[in-house]
């Protein structure tokens, strides 16, 4: 073993409190997965809620695998030292059942790296029968798993507090490989790649997803998700200072966002919108490590918690710094501004999205211009200095003109922010529309590239004038990626395998094979078009997302959800 490599795991192990170690051969060793770097995957909570769950069993010992900085990786290579898990030191291979939380896109190749450095096959058909498991979940896995249908034994489909359980059950009461894949297959919210062929059409379009002849598997697969959210662990397991937020208690105060937002893939893949009771939220912080610098709350939708006004209350008489991630506009309270700022918070961050009224009600954004100038007034009042704002651009339906009213309403806030004192930085984060499954947006293709750069252009030479206006982009080539892997294939992840194993990216592999990255990405789907996704039941209707695809393009506005409502197809069955 590398003595680099034992030292890193050794510091990473110092500066953390609540891992837990048990003595070797008591417990079945499960392996947890997070391929990005440590202080990233430090800072996911379901990383931190399944560990807890894992270790609570009591028959199962979970260790935790990042992707090591590139300096790490070298290491790993020259030495020939094995990925070693942060909790024991022991090797992933070792391992028979390997878990995989897979959150963004860009995270598929990272997956394949730390896949590599632990000796770990790509392809599940190349792993035999004493090899581990590799189970990947999280929401890529939930809304289109297929471009790593070659690398997964299996996907967990939804939120996995219940389904890692059950899986565990069958790894360990199953006498085999091949028995464990057949009783996976049964198990609600488990999808089985292998058991599951791909058609094609004569012209190379995808035609469907099959059950493979002799298999036992079902047609689809529906997404789980957790019914009663105050019956299972929500906050950070392990403290560390190495993370994203350096000692930080994250608190899950809510789960899934009902506000439609027609572009949000969680805001489709994980309804309906669960808000935690506040006296377990509350009963969570008061047991709170010591070291804790600051409790974040975090969920898909905070400031929408029915109760948000009383618990920022609470943490304000109490003396708790804490933060959130971002709030909505016209949710922002002086009471909620003046208690982050009485936390050590001084930038504000909301999210118009789109800077023209006609595309925020395209989007169902929900917000007017009028409700960002409040909360810009109400921060500078509490005292925060900086505001920033996320924008996208490249939405379906989207014009020159549209540009041309963002900026307009971006010097706007400049000058809302001086006129009540403001003398803070006015931040400006700007991505490009990435199209999802699962989301009305689904079928829109990626704006094209010339027009974005165009756009962007637009946005520098707007605001390059003025002062106090900090402008950041995301880049291009990671937008166009992320929108191939997005909504492929799994003839696109042979292509992912072959540019990692021959260490091409994969848009050179793309055109290798006669395929333009620029062109998959902006392909515009038809609506009766099957997709590679198809077999999945998120339990929003394909129906639902075409009529909410109509009302984009009326501009319609469609109300958040509601008890008893029934539109999306969710909560027919909940």
């Amino acid at each position: 073993m590398s003595w680099k490599i034992k030292n890193y795991l050794q510091e990473l192990r110092a500066q953390e409190e609540g891992a837990a170690v048990y003595p070797p051969g008591l417990r079945h060793p499960v392996a947890f997965v997070y391929p990005n770097l440590y202080h990233l995957g430090m800072s996911n909570l379901g990383m931190h809620i399944l560990y807890q769950m894992i270790n609570a069993r009591g028959d199962s010992a979970c260790e935790r695998f990042f992707l090591p900085e590139r300096r790490l990786i070298e290491e790993h290579v020259k030495s020939k030292t094995p990925l070693l898990s942060v909790e024991t030191g022991k090797p992933l291979a070792d391992f028979a059942v390997i878990f995989v939380m897979l959150s963004f896109e860009m995270d598929y190749d990272n997956l394949l790296t730390v896949l590599d450095l632990g000796n770990i096959k790509l392809r599940a058909t190349e792993r035999n029968a004493r090899e581990p498991l590799v189970i990947i979940g999280g929401p890529c896995a939930t809304f289109n798993p297929e471009p790593l249908a070659a690398v997964a034994d299996a996907f967990v489909i939804g939120e996995g507090e219940d389904t890692v359980q059950r899986i565990l059950d069958v790894v360990y009461a199953a006498s085999s490989k091949a028995e464990r894949l057949t009783q996976l297959a049964q198990l609600p919210g488990v999808y089985v790649p292998s058991f599951y062929e791909a058609q094609y059409d004569e012209d190379g379009s995808f035609a469907r997803l099959a059950v493979r002849e002799g298999c036992t598997a079902p047609t689809t697969i529906k997404r789980q998700w957790v019914r009663e959210i105050d019956s299972y662990p929500h906050t950070t397991a392990i403290m560390s200072s190495g993370t994203e937020f350096e000692d930080m208690y994250i608190v899950e105060v809510a789960r899934g966002c009902g506000r439609h937002c027609r572009f949000c893939m969680a805001g489709y893949c994980f309804r309906k919108p669960r808000p935690r009771q506040l006296e377990r939220i509350i009963a969570d912080i008061e047991q709170r490590p010591a070291r804790t610098k600051k409790v974040g709350l975090m969920g898909a939708a905070v400031s929408d918690h029915p109760q948000m006004a009383e618990l920022t209350a609470y943490l304000a008489a109490n003396n708790i710094q804490f933060s959130v991630a971002s709030m909505r506009a016209d949710m922002l309270t002086p009471q909620i501004a003046q208690a982050l700022y009485a936390s050590g918070q001084r930038t504000m961050t909301v999210a118009p999205e789109a800077g023209s009224e006609r595309l925020r009600a395209a989007i169902n954004k929900g917000i007017t211009e009028e409700h960002v100038s409040r909360a810009i007034s109400i921060a500078a009042e509490a005292g925060m200095r900086h505001i920033k704002l996320y924008y996208m651009i490249g939405l379906p339906g989207e014009e020159d003109v549209d540009i041309e009213e963002t900026v307009q309403m971006i010097l706007r806030m400049r000058a809302e922010m001086d006129a009540v004192g403001s003398k803070g930085e006015l931040i400006i984060s700007v991505n490009g529309f990435v199209p999802k499954p699962w989301t009305p947006y689904q079928w829109a293709p990626l704006c094209n590239v010339r027009t974005l750069k165009k756009r962007f252009k637009m946005l520098t030479d707007g605001l390059k004038k003025t002062k106090h206006v900090k402008l950041i982009t995301e880049s291009l080539k990671e937008t166009v990626i992320q929108s191939v892997l997005a909504r492929g294939d799994r003839r696109l992840g042979e292509l992912l395998i072959e540019a990692h194993e021959s260490g091409q990216n994969l848009k050179g592999v793309l055109k290798q094979h006669g395929l333009d990255a620029e062109e998959l990405a902006e392909r515009e789907l038809a609506l009766d078009a099957p997709l590679p996704w198809q077999h999945l039941d998120m339990g929003v209707t394909v129906d639902y997302l075409r009529l909410e695809l109509e009302r984009s393009e009326q501009g319609k506005f469609t109300p958040m959800c509601f008890d008893n409502c029934k539109r999306c197809g969710v909560c027919r069955e909940a």
